[in-house]
């Protein structure tokens, strides 16, 4: 599960300590997925409970009051209780949509401040994609908005891996279209032999890494960026790619997807502190929150 660290011009928790909340997230997600085992196993076992029906006159009196007890409290909790999924595969993902409003929690407040989140987040399939699909030592910083020189600029999605910071342009097309690569500024999508013009995604890409290597180099640290742009809707035709840039469509997605799923690394200290050095330069708009908020624990636990 992927670290949401920054969410367009919203502010935080990530960027008020950045070297202490990625380790905090991965060590409360185990210990809360621990607990969801358990307590998915412990209804396992209490589904596989053989029902007997006996005949309460044959029942000793104390029997029989243990026997209407035990009915009632099941009464009780078949209204109330919430049933897990049965599958493991299926609890995965209700925990992992579980824990998104927590995410969205972390990146729009701090301890003392909040930033109003649109609704809209929580619905939005192209960050679920990002935050569930990738390994928890990823930090993702979905659209954030840089601010330099008293200027802003909007930037495309970022990944910021142990390894290295790949920028993502996504194009996601009804499936019949397919997209065709131009230059530097105009693409094509062709659908029924019919094509159209459109900006090319390449701009954003560049316009993003100008950013990102201007910050790297203010903290003197070597760090490889990469661009992708990525559809997973529409098959993509080129001649070449350019210089570090993946063009990858649907027919290659779920391939690199696994690449990256694959990359199993602990967080590195150089990636936190790139980390660090792009949220100093992000963007955020925010109010104090009131004091009965600062006062509240954030609950992290999908088992409440």
């Amino acid at each position: 599960m992927t670290q949401l660290i920054k969410l367009e011009n919203y502010i935080s928790r990530y960027e008020k300590d950045p070297f202490h909340y990625p380790g905090q997230f991965i060590r409360l997600k185990q210990e809360n997925w621990k607990k969801l085992i358990i307590q998915w196993e412990l209804q396992k076992e209490q589904d596989m409970l053989p029902i007997t029906e006996e005949k309460e006159e044959d029942m000793p009196v104390s029997r029989w009051k243990k026997f209407f007890q035990r009915r009632e409290q099941m009464e009780e909790t078949t209204d109330d209780a919430f049933t897990l999924p049965t599958s493991k595969q299926d609890l995965k993902q209700y925990f992992l949509d579980t824990l998104l409003p927590f995410q969205l929690r972390w990146a729009s407040t701090t301890i003392n401040e909040m930033s109003f989140l649109d609704r809209y987040y929580y619905e939005d399939l192209t960050l679920r994609y990002f935050l569930q699909r990738f390994p928890d030592t990823f930090f993702l910083l979905y659209n954030p908005v840089f601010k330099l020189k008293n200027a802003t600029i909007d930037a495309e999605i970022i990944l910021i891996t142990p390894v290295g910071i790949t920028i993502i342009s996504m194009i996601e097309r009804p499936s019949s279209v397919k997209i065709i690569a131009g230059d530097d500024r105009t693409w094509y999508t062709e659908e029924n032999n019919i094509q159209t013009k459109f900006l090319s995604p390449i701009l954003g890409l560049k316009r993003t890494e100008t950013v990102i290597k201007s910050i790297l180099g203010t903290i003197d640290t070597e760090f490889p960026v990469k661009k992708i742009v990525l559809s997973r809707t529409n098959d993509m035709e080129f001649q070449i790619e350019p210089y570090l840039t993946q063009f990858i469509g649907k027919g290659q997605h779920e391939t690199w997807l696994q690449e990256q799923r694959n990359l199993v690394s602990p967080l590195k200290y150089t990636q936190l502190k790139v980390a660090d050095a792009l949220l100093s330069h992000c963007d955020s708009v925010a109010v104090k929150r009131p004091e009965w908020q600062q006062e509240e624990m954030d609950d992290f636990s999908p088992l409440n």
